[in-house]
């Protein structure tokens, strides 16, 4: 049966060291460094996830795609717009109002560096 480490910390027993994570760049000896936690969330993961494969989205087809509500999306589309990952084009299509994202050069690096990061982790997981 296995101690706890309180059980093992009685016992005299030591703690085997966390093992660092092979692999993640600029991890530090037991830890993985912070995700971008901007990237990280789910509805802004799916944003900048759907950009990088279409050239350019609506609000509408975000919107549907992510099953996210008006309010939702537009919180996290401006959260992104404002750390200069996704850009936003406001116009009319005939009298109705349209808003077109499409994903900055810095959107497309910062996804790449958490696809990096993720795959990292991953292969560290597996390594074990």
């Amino acid at each position: 049966m296995a101690r706890s480490g309180a059980a093992r910390r009685a016992a005299g027993e030591e703690r085997p060291a966390a093992p660092a994570l092979a692999g993640v760049r600029g991890a530090a000896a037991g830890t993985a460094p912070e995700l971008d936690q901007l990237v990280h969330e789910r509805v802004r993961l799916g944003i900048v996830s759907a950009l990088a494969v279409n050239e350019s989205l609506s609000f509408a087809e975000l919107k549907a795609l992510l099953q996210a509500s008006d309010g939702n999306l537009s919180v996290h589309a401006r959260k992104l717009e404002d750390a200069g990952y996704v850009a936003c084009t406001k116009g009319f299509e005939g009298r109705v109002p349209r808003t077109d994202y499409r994903l900055t050069a810095e959107g497309r690096r910062a996804l790449e560096r958490y696809l990096d990061h993720m795959e990292a982790l991953i292969r560290a997981t597996r390594d074990r």
